[in-house]
């Protein structure tokens, strides 16, 4: 009777240590207040992406001078002189030194030159970007790059200052959360639940997909004295994503 009765004792104290256990996962561990995730009722979570776009408000121009020679220090030489060139012209049209920057220089043996020495051949590329924030006069700098030096436009972009890029962003958002909504309203339709609210909401990726330009697609109008040259311009996107955390009964 007396080993009968303590292993009542023993599972009776077993049961009553796991309602403690129980009743302590249930309210200890941070997030665990009211309203949040741990209390609620019952829940739909939507990843959700949203996008909007804006005409661009900046513009920024590749260009590059190239050199070649048998000197490596002649063709440095010539490099530097079409710099001061290229500054002098743009900054004579009105960009500041600031908005031109070197995003390349290098000077190079070329590869006839490896495979045969006496073929000695140097060659060097200095690449820059010019910003400017009239995006209609793109075609005009690009002519005065020219004029003033430059061999090759390798790339125009398209894309938004910091201010015209919040706007567009919070337009994103919103349109991310009202994806957000349409599915939650889908599901909850589905499932015979209804949503009382939204019980939390965090934003996942974004990313702006700016305007850009291959140098085949710069035209030029009219003749010499004509206009400058044209280019086509097109919108620049920002995308956004959220996840979102509806209440549900």
């Amino acid at each position: 009777m007396d080993r009968r009765l303590t292993a009542i004792v023993g599972v009776t104290l077993l049961v009553a240590l796991a309602g403690c256990s129980g009743l302590a996962g249930s309210t200890g561990g941070p997030g665990n207040g009211p309203g949040d995730q741990a209390t609620l009722d019952g829940r739909i979570d939507v990843a959700a992406d949203g996008e909007a776009t804006a005409s661009p408000d900046r513009a920024t121009i590749r260009v590059a001078v190239t050199a070649s020679g048998s000197d490596a220090q002649a063709v440095g030489d010539d490099l530097a002189a079409a710099d001061d060139s290229l500054r002098a012209g743009l900054t004579e049209w009105g960009l500041t030194e600031d908005a031109i920057r070197t995003v390349r220089y290098d000077v190079s043996e070329t590869y006839e030159s490896r495979e045969n020495p006496e073929r000695e051949q140097y060659r060097g590329v200095h690449q820059y970007a010019i910003e400017l924030d009239d995006v209609d006069a793109v075609g005009e700098v690009i002519d005065v790059a020219i004029d003033s030096g430059a061999d090759e436009v390798q790339r125009i972009q398209f894309g938004l200052s910091d201010d015209r890029e919040a706007e567009v962003r919070e337009r994103a958002l919103q349109n991310a959360m009202a994806n957000a909504r349409d599915d939650a309203d889908v599901l909850a339709n589905e499932s015979d639940l209804t949503i009382e609210g939204v019980h939390a909401v965090s934003t996942g990726g974004s990313g702006v997909s700016p305007y850009r330009v291959a140098d085949s697609a710069a035209v030029a109008e009219g003749d010499a004295g004509g206009a400058s040259t044209g280019i086509e311009t097109g919108d620049v996107s920002v995308r956004v994503s959220v996840n979102v955390v509806y209440a549900v009964q």
